[in-house]
């Protein structure tokens, strides 16, 4: 890890939300942004932010999140999304979340990521692979 990932560091990502990330349990006409999908985002914004404050062969995976989702985005509405690292101990980072669109706070919540080495995530998966094979 860089010494520039640090506590404090904070971005905001706008997102369009098109089709792909809505869902229509009531209907076509009332499409709206799906949990899911922005949890995916929440992980992505995250991990970009991270990603750029870590040193070659390491990543991030999401181990933790709370998730307020208080308001609905209309398919065609944007978001925006900011995270804030608020804690970092040792190779764990938390995040505090607030998600926005035109009209409303949609979103808060906090999420936990966790600095892995790639190659040595790779090898413990392929394990894990060869294990479920062997079933």
């Amino acid at each position: 890890m860089k010494d520039t990932l640090q506590q404090g560091l904070t971005t905001t990502q706008r997102i369009d939300i098109d089709r792909a990330r809505t869902i229509d349990i009531m209907g076509d006409d009332a499409r709206v942004y799906s949990t899911p999908a922005l949890l995916e985002d929440i992980e992505i914004t995250c991990r970009a932010l991270m990603l750029e404050n870590l040193d070659p062969g390491e990543d991030s995976v999401g181990t933790r999140i709370e998730l307020d989702h208080m308001a609905a985005t209309l398919e065609g509405m944007w978001i925006e999304i900011t995270v804030t690292l608020t804690a970092l101990d040792g190779r764990a980072a938390t995040f505090d979340i607030a998600a926005r669109d035109a009209i409303d706070d949609v979103a808060r919540g906090r999420h936990n990521r966790f600095v892995v080495d790639v190659e040595k995530t790779k090898g413990r998966l392929a394990a894990k692979a060869a294990k479920a094979k062997a079933g």
